[in-house]
């Protein structure tokens, strides 16, 4: 039995007010961090995406060679690791502690063999290693506070510079780097530093929203870029391919594009206003894709050539996904820890499109339940007490407050919504509240198919009901768990229950009678997270899939209950939810199935299975 990922939808980048984001490009390609996961996202397709998880700590920068061959990424403990883009098992070549502390900035030199990684550190601030040994190849020095950033100039003579804290930017020769001159051109924190490709210039940009350009080689400051400056503190700079122009991002809101020669600007987009727009990052990509990061996580991508708007903006998951819902066979919708929700069409190839940001009033806090109507309304819950609905890919504005803090939700086949809070299950209908129970147990989780509804409680048990359309009726309570029941599931028909809970043991049973039926589903060695029935069109359910703590998804037959697949480490850090796309399809006389996995790294992956 097999399984392939058939696509990666990324996480955005993570980002911190008043701090600068470093994102990196090759290509069409844009690196950069989030939590511990290392995410290369594919600016032309997002579901070509992948993603390196080999930090134990979290991810704070990563930088592609120059060669495009091999990608360095640093953590907050001070760790470099240097792993292969190209091949799929992403063999890490070097691990190295650097610093002392967490590292903000790295540099390539232009031949692929040098790093400089500067941060935060007690004894140092900088350190200048060999790519392949980790040996020393100078020393980074001049600076008394923290690093902000670093670029090594591509050609010999190499130069590297380093912006901080100190309002000074420091000029190494090399190699082996070495302390040349400090630069006190800036009043404030220096943000960033980059040198053009050409090695003829170096341009700074800083808090004191002002602009530096140098000469190369020997780090004499040629100019200050004055014409229509920026109002708010530069985040970051990033040279064309040609060297005659680089552009700069501000929190401000804006950003612009420069020309070296004319010592002018040639361009301001203006992305928005408030704290979401501000931008913290760029990046330039490729011939003439401008990259810009904004506060809120999304990627703008202009080009100088056409107007004053963004060419396309990319959105994505800033933080864990923790619902997720399907409407189609190619569409399904995922809602994260920040209260965002966002739609997916596995269809469309546009960057853009594939995913967008749901209209309307948004959840402020967690999504943590997440439901389809037959009708394809979706049914969302947040920790922020509120219970709305999806048409289409916008909120209605109508949203009912829940009577307690909602953790699960669950759809009858008569569009009755049910919410189970951490003291009471409410039934909703028409945006009216029309039933509400409060057990003497802690509901944890419900689920429900035609008119059954079970609901998993802190006692470790399932209590089972049927609903009239008016008031809900216990009919039985399944026996105790080993643990608290995390996870639920009922088929469509109402006829099966799975359950699974903290212990990361799965049970199922018949809805009618309560009887077990033996499957010895205890395979997984962390908490269930989430479960999904496979129902094929107007016959019994054939499959169920699990998700876990554990990183691993499981599927497991119902026809021939020993028989199982393995999809191991699908989701680092944890997987929160797992969803069915479509129905079995034949593939090479295979029965095939997908299903969507996300969790904790923010990332939504989906998988073809041969059904076992």
């Amino acid at each position: 039995m097999t399984s392939k990922r058939i696509a990666l939808y990324p996480c955005s980048p993570n980002t911190v007010r008043g701090t600068s984001t470093k994102i990196s490009a090759s290509k069409d390609k844009v690196v950069y961090a989030n939590g511990k996961t290392v995410i290369i996202r594919d600016l032309k397709n997002a579901a070509l995406s992948t993603t390196f998880s080999g930090h134990a700590y979290n991810t704070t920068v990563a930088r592609f060679s120059p060669s495009g061959f091999y990608c360095a990424s640093a953590d907050i403990i001070g760790t470099v690791k240097i792993w292969d883009t190209i091949g799929e098992d992403q063999s890490v070549k070097g691990e190295y502690k650097v610093l002392s502390g967490k590292v903000n900035d790295l540099a390539w030199d232009g031949e692929s063999k040098r790093i400089v990684a500067v941060g935060d550190g007690r004894e140092k601030f900088g350190h200048a290693f060999l790519a392949d040994s980790g040996s020393s190849t100078g020393q980074i020095s001049g600076h008394s506070k923290v690093i902000n950033a670093v670029s090594i100039r591509y050609q010999r003579p190499f130069r590297a510079a380093t912006a901080s804290d100190d309002n000074s930017i420091v000029f190494h020769q090399g190699v082996p780097f070495k302390y040349d001159k400090t630069i006190r051109t800036h009043t404030k924190f220096v943000q960033d530093v980059q040198f053009g490709p050409s090695g003829d210039h170096f341009a700074s940009v800083g808090s004191d929203s002002k602009i530096f350009l140098y000469d190369g080689k020997t780090g004499e400051t040629v100019a200050e870029l004055t014409d229509s400056p920026h109002k708010g503190t530069i985040m970051s700079c990033s040279w064309s391919p040609d060297s005659k122009s680089f552009f700069t991002a501000s929190l401000d809101c804006t950003v612009k594009l420069w020309d070296i020669e004319a010592r002018k600007s040639l361009h301001t987009w203006t992305v928005g206003s408030g704290v979401p727009n501000q931008q913290v990052g760029g990046v330039w990509s490729g011939i003439s894709d401008l990259v810009s990061l904004s506060m809120s996580g999304d990627l703008n991508i202009f080009d100088p050539r056409t107007g004053d708007k963004p060419t396309r903006i990319l959105q994505a998951p800033q933080k864990a996904v923790t619902a997720a819902s399907s409407t189609s066979s190619s569409t399904f919708f995922a809602g994260s820890a920040d209260g965002r929700v966002l739609s997916y069409d596995t269809d469309s190839t546009s960057p853009s499109e594939a995913v967008q940001l749901v209209r309307g009033t948004l959840h402020t806090s967690l999504v943590s339940g997440m439901a389809t109507a037959s009708s394809g309304k979706v049914f969302t819950t947040g920790y922020d007490d509120q219970i709305r609905e999806i048409e289409g890919s916008t909120y209605t504005p109508a949203s009912i407050p829940s009577l307690s803090q909602p953790k699960s939700v669950a759809v009858t086949s008569d569009e009755t919504v049910f919410v189970a809070g951490i003291a009471s299950v409410e039934a909703i209908r028409h945006n009216q509240r029309v039933f509400e129970l409060k057990p003497p147990y802690a509901p944890n989780v419900v689920g429900a198919g035609g008119i059954v509804v079970a609901v998993g409680g802190e006692d470790k048990r399932v209590h089972v009901h049927t609903w009239n359309g008016n008031t809900l009726t216990e009919t039985r309570v399944l026996p105790e768990s080993e643990g608290t029941i995390t996870a639920l599931a009922v088929s469509s028909d109402g006829a099966l229950i799975v359950q699974g809970n903290s212990a990361g043991k799965i049970a199922l049973y018949h809805s009618q009678t309560g009887e077990p039926i033996p499957t010895r589903w205890d395979w997984h060695t962390a908490r269930i997270s989430s479960l999904a029935f496979l129902q094929a069109l107007a016959s019994p359910p054939t499959h169920v899939v699990s998700g876990s703590l554990d990183t691993n998804l499981y599927i497991w037959s119902l026809e021939n209950i020993s028989k199982r697949v393995l999809i191991k480490g699908a989701g680092p850090g944890g997987v929160n939810c797992v969803v069915w796309l479509g129905d079995v399809h034949v593939t090479d006389s295979k029965k095939m199935g997908r299903v969507l996995s996300a969790g904790a790294d923010g990332c939504v992956r989906v998988w073809e299975v041969e059904l076992p």
